[in-house]
């Protein structure tokens, strides 16, 4: 059985503060888009195993596949047979895309449907968020608003549209790193605006000019090219450019296929890229 494992990017991250479990209470919106890594799963008599095609990639519980399977297992001992699950790699991790927490995502859903398991995905959500903080958003993906650290989701239905193009650098961001810096500039940041004036209208999202994410000004002085790419997908037509999440993603929304396609000849030359749809 083969499952995608999309990913997200962030349209606009604003940092409110820190909390007491040592996250941060943030403001964002989540959109899903039509690309990522593929789960090859079959059924097994006993036992978890776990494979990818990348070295890179940890096979133990370091995992969020292996967290997921040992935490729906826990719920339904019996329920639950063996798995041997592959997951086929495209998205390499410290892109700010999410990739890791759509796959032990995925693996829960995908556990809920092969065993017909009675689970809402609310208590999928809740489950998720022991091995990620935005793996909730993944159990129903498509558009919504996040705050909390992350976990406490809102439905939008009217997604953003457009042609994205991500742009990912060779290098990954420790989000970790990120997290750490932005703490020393907080007090100078304007933490009041949480986006809720996009949900005010009854049109599509399309009022990106106003959002921002916070990480643009602890990571584009610590990595320039950073700040190059998003100036080029802004050059190429983009509607709006931004990095996403902590990065080191950079992706540009356009309103015309014909320049993202452009855009895309000429950032492939040098980095990954996917052009793809919102979901």
């Amino acid at each position: 059985m083969i499952f995608r494992s999309n990913v997200k990017v962030n349209i606009g991250l604003k940092v409110i503060g820190i909390r007491s479990d040592g996250y941060h209470n943030i403001s964002t919106i989540f959109q899903e888009l039509d690309c990522g890594d593929i789960l090859k799963i079959h059924n097994k008599n006993t036992g978890f195993e776990l494979s990818s095609n990348l070295d890179s990639v940890p096979l133990n519980k370091k995992n969020t596949c292996y967290r997921a399977y040992r935490i729906i297992k826990d719920l339904f001992p019996s329920a639950i047979k063996g798995l041997s699950v592959h997951i086929a790699k495209q998205i390499p991790p410290g892109t700010g895309l999410g990739a890791g927490s759509s796959n032990g995502a995925t693996l829960l859903k995908a556990i809920k449907k092969i065993y017909n398991l009675n689970i809402s995905n609310t208590e999928l959500e809740k489950l998720s968020s022991q091995f990620s903080a935005d793996a909730p958003f993944f159990i129903n993906g498509k558009t919504q608003k996040g705050s909390g650290k992350g976990d406490v989701l809102e439905n939008i239905s009217r997604p953003f549209e457009g042609k994205f193009l991500m742009v990912l650098p060779n290098f990954s961001i420790s989000t970790k790193w990120a997290f750490d810096k932005l703490k020393n500039q907080l007090k100078k940041i304007d933490n009041d605006n949480s986006f809720e004036s996009v949900f005010h209208t009854k049109k599509s999202i399309n009022n990106v000019k106003f959002f921002e994410n916070d990480f643009e000004r602890i990571v584009i002085p610590t990595y320039p090219e950073i700040g190059k790419i998003k100036t080029g997908l802004t050059e190429f037509g983009a509607i709006f450019s931004s990095l996403s999440g902590t990065g080191s993603t950079v992706f540009g929304v356009f309103n015309d296929e014909t320049s993202a396609k452009e855009a895309e000849l000429f950032f492939r030359n040098k980095y990954q890229t996917y052009l793809t749809n919102p979901i």
